[in-house]
Parts: C-alpha cells; structure tokens; sequence
C-alpha cells in the first residue's frame, strides 16, 4: 500500500477492492488507512512549513534589530550630529514594513503551533516608532513598480498589474498582498490622525455643531500629509475632494459596531439607505485573538442616494481593522484601484470608535473621497457639493438611528397601558424585520444603480419619471410577475421636517393616497424605535367607505427621520400574513412591494441662499423629495410590459405628486 500511496493518493471504490483482495483485507480497512496516511503526510507537510516559518521569523527578527540599531546610532553626515526625524523617514518606513511583516510571521507561527501544542494563540504588539510622522509614503517608493512618478490617487499605481484596476481582477495575488497590507497600515495612520486633529486640520460646521458636518481644510492637509508620507497624491482630472467629519454618541457597544462594520451582512442593512451594494471579494486576515484585531479585507461597494437623480458611486477598496493602544478601535478604508473605471476613490475613510459608560460609544467619522459628480442633475448639486449626500454626516446620523432601532428590538420595559403598542417581545422582533426589508427593498428600487436600467418619460409635467421593471420569479418575500418601478425626484420649498410630518401623519394621508381611495386611515399597533416621535413602526387599517363589503386593507409603514434626511415607507400586506408576523411568525415570508417618500435638505442648514428666507429656489431651507412605488403589473414573469400598465403607473406617480404640492403649496419655506 505504501508503493501504491505515492502513486495514487486518493484510490477509488474499484482500486480498493483490488487491493484488498490482493492483501486480504477488509474494504474499509483499506480505505481507513489511505486517510491515516494522508493525515500523517499533512502533519508532516505543516511540521516542516512551521520549521521554515520559524527560521524565516528569526531571520525577521534579527534585521528588525539592526534597523533599530542603525536608527539609534545613526548621524548627520554633514555635521556628524544626531540626525533630524526627517532624515530617518527611509529607513523608518522600511522599519514598519518589516515589523508588519514580522506580525503576520508570528501570528502565522502561532496559530499552526497551537494545532500541536493546544495553546491559545498568543498575539504580538506591533514594536511602535517616535517617527510616525516622518515616514514617506509607500506609495512614494519606486519599488517593483509600486507606484513610481504616477500622478493619481488610488493605492498602489498597479497593485493589480495592468493597470486594470477592479476591472482586471477579483482578487489579490499573493505577490500584491503585502503591497495592500502596506497601503492599509499607513491609510489607518492617516485616519486615526484624521479623526483627533482638530483646527486648523477641520473647519467648524456653518450651523455649528448640530448643522452641518466639520468639513476639511485642503490646504492644511496636504501641508500635513503629503510630505509626511500620507496618501494624498494629486486627483485625477475631472475628480473632486469631499471630505467631512462628524461624531455622535450611539447606543451599541464598541465590539458590536465593529462586528457590523467588518460582516458586509449586517454593513449593507444597517446602511441600507446608504449602501445599495456590498461584496466581500476576498479575506486577507480574519484578525487574531479571537476578535477583529488586524481583519483586513477587499471589498467592493456601491454608494447610493434615495434619487434616481444622483448617480450612485462604486468604491474597491481594502478594509482594515485595528485595536489602538489607548483602547479605541479604528476600521478604515481605502481605494485599490487607479483605473478610470470607477468615478469614486475613497482616500483613508472610516471610523474611531471609544468605548463609553453603560455599553454606548462615540463615534468619530470621516469620509474622504474624489469623485467625478458631473452627472448629478442640477436640483441636487447643492446637496452633494456639501457633502451631506454622501457625507460623515450622513453615516453618523444613520449609524445613531439605527442604534436606536436595534436597542428598541431588545426592549422589554414596554409600557402596556398605551394602546396599540405592541409588547411581545417575539411579534416587535418579526414586525421589525420585515419593516427591515421593506426599506431596503424602497431604498434598492429607488436608486441610480449602475445595475438598474431606468427608462424616463417625459411629458408628465414639470418632473420626469423614471421607470423600471423587474421579474420576481421564486422570491417568498416578493409577488410572482413583472414588477414595475416607478420613482421622480423634485422640489418643494417646505422644510423636509414639515414634509415628513405630513406624510406620516395617517390622519392627512387621504390628501395624497390615491389608493386608499378617499378611505379613512387608523393606526392599528405601532413600535417605536427611538428618540424622535417619527421614529415608528405602524400597522394602518384603511376603511373602505365607499365599498363596505371590501376587505379592509392593512398597511405596513416605516417613518425614520434623522439628522441627514426622513423616510415614509409602506406596503400593503395580507391580513393572515400580518397575524402570523405579530404572533412571532417568520417574516420573510411575507410578501411586500413597497412604495413611499425619501427627504432630503435641499442643501446645509445656514448656509447663505437660507439667509435670506422665502422661498427662493433650491438652498433657500426647502426639501428634495423622491417617489416611488413598486406595483405589480402582471402575476405571470414570462409576460410581456403593456403600455397601458406604464401609462398607468406614470399617471398614478404624476397625480399623487400633484396632491402632495397642492396639500403643502400653502406653506412658507420659513416656517419652522
């Protein structure tokens, strides 16, 4: 069997019956003792690997010395003096790169050591330098083609070889991973830097603190990065800077925030209204100690506003997450690609997150990208240019309601005396999960998805209408057909807090609800999840007035406010369906096309159009609206899209936007 093991390894049922036969054994004794054996040759490859990981980590080990020691004795070769930080920053950078090195050597080592000894693996510090900030960049160094003369931004000018960026390639090559692993570690310094510098690194927001977000000062980072070593080499033509910070203290623990931002899961639903796609493409890390420490993963996401007006932004990047010294953990990200593929490239973006009394945390954010926005129709260029599109302020206002969403799942101090709340604490999980659903499904419909193939008419009035279709063949959570989506974003010059209150306000809904048919409005059960009175969950009965042998039809909506902008979002739902939901049941299989409203401020609060109050168009304090609705069309997927289902669609989008600035066109954009 031996001579017959190095030839095949892996015999089949035919070759070993023959050697059993020959040898007079059993069958299963033949097939039992090919997988000792190729256990044993296992043990014996990994034995030997871990010897040469040993030797290759003391060979690691004594020239991380020597770099210690040339920088400890090292002198100024015109005036023989001690050398200045500047002068070390080569020899410092080459310092960090072999004690990244090292780390991952160690860590390696002992996690195949722990396999025999049954130790726990031991995590290593990282040796820390005096000379931070002196270091040049990686992307600086002419090595292998690392970056060389390039003038654009992105990581490494040919990380991925070809120049092909994202589109060149799906995953890192082993020879390109310590090329990321060095991009990650120095974007992770900037970062952190980033989010505890101060003035005059940030300008403080117009409308302090609870307007807008901090946004950067470009003259004052390139002074500070860019000859330290940072990563802020010139823009490609046509790109421009956005950059902001915010922070806000959440209720969710520092260990759990990570866990949602390092899960793509659980990152694209609780930024649903933000991030329309995610893909994790490959894991470089996993972390050590059992946790996140040192996790580092490229992924590719695409961005989005609730308009089919603004273009979403796709990013491909790496992801980094590291615990700091002083405690705090700080997950960033940034682009690998150079390419002219992608309109958006994140510089170091992310967050510092500080563990705080009672299991909350403090957030610090900062998103920092160039992007090409020359598409963004004109009604929300305003918006975008100040960074509340896409902004920190945007993430840390969502990443707060949703804090605040999840906190209320797990509620059990429910008051039972207020009529119409819900305090099952099996019925709030499973309402709550499928209102889940249904926004992300409002927000995923709604959007200017490079994976969305919207068709606009014309001659509706004032706004286009962009419409799609989709096929739902198999989905539990959707009706079998053709699905037609429809969406339109436009201008009202209503703060967007009296317009969400407007349309959430079940009692003024006949003012704009086609489809409720002038029937009156009652709210059935409800669950709030947070601060603001907005923050809802209901269950709406319609009463049929003009058919009272009608079913009433039950109605599911989310209302969600918070500081960058409000949702009101429903669907029909079946009554049975419903019972089961709000006794524990599964929601997912629960079936929902959803329709509603995104509200967005048609620019940041004090700025100088505002001043001047009254309604003076886009930036005077108004709201940019989007509607949208999902209607199922056809029950059957293989039909054909009729005309008359488009046109009625279009009429039915056109004559609700028409009530909704008929019912508001008595307000004044003054109006708090």
């Amino acid at each position: 069997m031996e001579a017959f093991f190095k030839e095949c390894p892996h015999p089949d049922d035919k070759q070993r019956k023959e050697l059993s036969r020959e040898l007079g054994l059993v069958p299963l004794q033949v097939k039992f003792w090919f997988q000792n054996k190729r256990t044993q040759m296992k043990n014996q490859h990994e034995r030997q690997e871990n010897s040469q990981l040993r030797a290759e980590n003391e060979k690691l080990r004594a020239e991380n010395m020597r770099y210690k020691e040339a920088l400890s004795s090292a002198s100024c070769p015109n005036c023989g003096g001690p050398a200045a930080l500047g002068e070390m920053s080569f020899d410092e950078h080459h310092l960090r790169v072999e004690n990244a090195r090292l780390r991952e050597e160690i860590d390696r080592i002992s996690a195949i050591a722990a396999k025999y000894v049954g130790k726990p693996m031991v995590s290593f510090p990282v040796l820390s330098s005096p000379l931070a900030g002196a270091r040049p960049s990686p992307l600086d160094i002419d090595s292998g083609g690392v970056l060389g003369g390039a003038a654009t931004y992105g990581g490494a000018a040919d990380i991925f070889g070809g120049g092909g960026g994202v589109a060149a390639c799906g995953a890192a090559r082993d020879c390109d991973k310590p090329m990321i692993v060095e991009l990650a570690v120095t974007a992770m310094e900037e970062l952190v830097r980033m989010a505890q510098l101060d003035e005059p690194l940030w300008n403080a927001p117009a409308g302090g603190h609870d307007g807008s977000a901090e946004t950067l000062n470009e003259e004052e980072y390139a002074r500070m990065f860019v000859p330290a070593g940072g990563l802020g080499l010139k823009k490609q033509y046509g790109f421009k800077s956005e950059a902001s910070r915010d922070s806000s203290v959440v209720i969710m623990t520092h260990a759990s925030l990570v866990e949602i931002l390092m899960d793509v899961n659980q990152y694209a639903t609780v930024f649903s209204s933000i991030v329309s796609r995610a893909a994790t493409l490959e894991v470089l890390s996993t972390g050590v100690a059992g946790n996140y420490n040192g996790a580092l993963q490229v992924m590719s996401v695409e961005f989005q506003v609730p308009s089919p007006l603004v273009p979403t932004r796709d990013s491909y990047f790496v992801r980094y997450c590291k615990q700091n010294a002083d405690g705090t953990w700080a997950v960033v990200d940034v682009s690998l690609d150079t390419s002219s593929v992608l309109k958006c490239r994140r510089r170091p973006s992310g967050c510092l997150i500080q563990e705080m009394p009672n299991g909350y945390s403090k957030v610090t954010w900062v998103e920092h990208v160039e992007v090409d926005d020359r598409s963004v129709n004109g009604i929300y260029k305003l918006l975008v240019d100040s960074g509340l599109a896409f902004g920190a302020r945007r993430w840390v206002g969502t990443l707060d309601r949703q804090c605040e969403r999840l906190a209320s799942v797990m509620a059990s101090n429910i008051p039972t005396s207020d009529i119409g709340v819900i305090t099952s604490t099996e019925g709030r999980k499973s309402m709550l999960k499928l209102a889940e659903r249904m926004v992300t499904s409002f927000c995923g419909g709604v959007t200017a998805s490079a994976a969305h193939q919207w068709t606009t008419l014309s001659g509706s009035g004032a706004d286009d209408v962009r419409v799609m279709t989709r096929k739902s063949v198999d989905d539990p959570g959707r009706p079998p057909g053709i699905v037609l989506n429809a969406a339109t974003s436009f201008w009202l010059p209503i703060t967007p807090k009296r317009v969400f209150d407007f349309l959430r306000d079940e009692s003024s809904r006949s003012e704009w609800d086609i489809l409720s048919n002038g029937g009156v409005v009652q709210e059935m059960a409800h669950i709030a999840n947070g601060r603001d009175h907005g923050n809802c969950v209901s269950l709406l009965r319609v009463n049929q007035s003009t058919n009272s042998t009608q079913s009433n039809m039950l109605i599911l909506q989310e209302s969600c406010t918070d500081a960058s902008g409000s949702y009101v979002i429903y669907a029909p739902v079946d009554v049975v369906a419903m019972n089961v939901v709000l006794n524990g049941g599964d929601p997912d299989y629960v079936a929902l096309l959803p329709s509603g409203f995104a509200i967005l401020p048609d620019g940041p609060s004090g700025s100088s159009n505002m001043q001047g109050g009254g309604g003076g168009g886009v930036g005077s304090g108004g709201s940019l609206l989007t509607v949208a609705f999902q209607i199922l069309v056809d029950s059957v997927p293989t039909a054909k899209l009729s005309l008359g289902s488009v046109a009625t669609v279009n009429s039915l989008i056109a004559r609700t936007v028409e009530r909704i600035k008929a019912a508001v066109s008595g307000e004044s954009v003054t109006q708090q």
